[in-house]
């Protein structure tokens, strides 16, 4: 499901202009986006949280010129499901 498909849906849904559903749905993204460059995790209580994960610094080979280069530390985004998500992508019932 593309962003487009999702605000014509709520649209639709909603009886809302895509044009406010696109507004609020990129100032949704643009929030999280935020968040996560400022190392601060987003929780959405049954849905799932937006989180960075570290990653330690490594050695990579490059096979074609037969030389190691080091990956340095970084950061990257990552969506940790909640269990009712999971459990309803799962089709599985939980208590």
């Amino acid at each position: 499901m593309t962003k487009a498909e999702i605000v014509n849906e709520i649209a639709k849904e909603k009886g809302l202009d895509k044009a406010e559903v696109q507004a609020v749905i990129e100032e949704f993204m643009k929030c999280v986006k935020n968040a996560l460059a400022d190392d601060k995790p987003v929780y959405l209580r049954g849905f799932g949280s937006f989180i960075t994960k570290k990653r330690a610094q490594k050695a990579a080979r490059n096979i074609t010129q037969k030389t190691t280069i080091t990956i340095e530390a970084h950061k990257i985004p990552a969506f940790k499901p909640a269990k009712e998500f999971a459990a309803e992508v799962k089709k599985i019932k939980i208590d």
